[in-house]
């Protein structure tokens, strides 16, 4: 799992949705707390990442800590600070490019199946304000 992680991070710092939707399965169940919906496979996941990235596009993702594995399951916790400048629109929910710096931290929680390759059926991320 820790080569996963690495994996994950330079996928999103690399701002490219291919690398992100490659390590998940198309039976993806993705929550994340800036997005209004659960997003269920990979075309839900594609929208999501283009309008993060349409409204952030330096955003970069760094590991405090993880991958926490847990002992009674295929799952695992990872911590990370994220940083980013408001540069496009963030719609939904209808925000204009504010230009300001903004770092936030949160957790991705992952259930994985075929020997920890891909985060599955459930992956969610949590942000703090």
């Amino acid at each position: 799992m820790d080569e996963f992680a690495e994996r994950w991070g330079n996928a999103w710092n690399a701002h490219d949705p291919a690398q992100v939707l490659e390590l998940l399965t198309d039976d993806i169940v993705y929550d994340d707390s800036a997005w209004p919906k659960t997003m269920r496979g990979k075309a839900d996941v594609r929208e999501f990442l283009d309008h993060g990235w349409r409204a952030f596009p330096d955003l970069t993702f760094e590991l405090i800590a993880g991958p926490h594995v847990a002992s009674d399951g295929p799952r695992a916790a990872y911590w990370w600070k994220a940083t980013a400048t408001h540069q496009g629109p963030l719609d939904p929910p209808g925000i204009p490019a504010t230009r300001k710096h903004i770092e936030f931290d949160g957790v991705d929680i992952h259930e994985y199946r075929d020997g920890g390759s891909a985060p599955t059926p459930r992956c969610a991320r949590c942000h703090n304000d």
